[in-house]
């Protein structure tokens, strides 16, 4: 259990979107090629921020998800372990998140007894009905934009999320390609925030464009990092 005042996530309820009042909700992935010093990206971010803690394949997984566990409580940060439920047990994490290749036995790796949100990719329109389905509390759709790290690979665009979005019953994240000249119309188009693995400042301190005056007087040297966020 947090402490009070501890971050929280910002939906109450399983199956329920958030309202649209508040902020929208913000998730940084880390990824062990693109952020080889997490804990340096976990102290740019916001209390509230969930992050979800990828580095599968590294040999010390562990130890390194328990350095972040910890930093993350400190930082007020909503802490999230993918693919691994044993772990985000021992981890003590906020929830679990389950890539798309495990939503399809979602009650192997992520019982629907446990007490926690569970988190879901999806990739498409059958990922997204799929992952609703499975029950779980929150979706990571992508890629919403042409992103560098999957080049050549189809992207929704805004009007698919803004569909995609309309017809699910719990809340969307939008990832891939997110800059700060896409972000209003992520937030136009229904979903409740953005998800990133490109550890940015001005997007992990402003996600949404709350000092929009300032991203708009910079927006050229910014965009130039773009490509940084999927």
């Amino acid at each position: 259990m947090r402490k009070r005042g501890a971050a929280t996530l910002t939906w109450g309820g399983r199956g329920k979107k958030p309202r649209r009042r508040g902020l929208p909700l913000f998730a940084f992935m880390t990824d062990a090629a693109r952020t080889p010093d997490p804990a340096r990206a976990l102290r740019q971010l916001t209390p509230g921020t969930v992050v979800i803690f990828r580095h599968y394949e590294i040999p010390d997984r562990a130890a390194l998800g328990q350095r972040l566990a910890t930093l993350a409580r400190r930082l007020g940060l909503i802490f999230i372990v993918a693919g691994d439920r044993r772990l985000a047990h021992r981890l003590r994490a906020d929830g679990l998140h389950l890539p798309d290749g495990m939503v399809r036995r979602r009650g192997r790796f992520a019982p629907l007894g446990d007490r926690w949100p569970v988190f879901a990719a999806a990739h498409d329109g059958p990922g997204l009905r799929r992952a609703v389905r499975a029950g779980v509390d929150l979706i990571l759709l992508s890629p919403v934009f042409p992103t560098a790290s999957h080049p050549g690979r189809p992207s929704l665009g805004a009007r698919r999320l803004a569909a995609l979005c309309r017809g699910a019953s719990v809340p969307v994240l939008a990832l891939g390609g997110v800059t700060p000249a896409t972000l209003r119309r992520v937030r136009a188009a229904g979903a409740a925030g953005v998800a990133g693995i490109g550890a940015l400042p001005h997007l992990c301190r402003d996600p949404f464009g709350l000092r929009a005056a300032s991203l708009r007087n910079t927006r050229s040297r910014r965009l130039a990092h773009g490509r940084d966020m999927v």
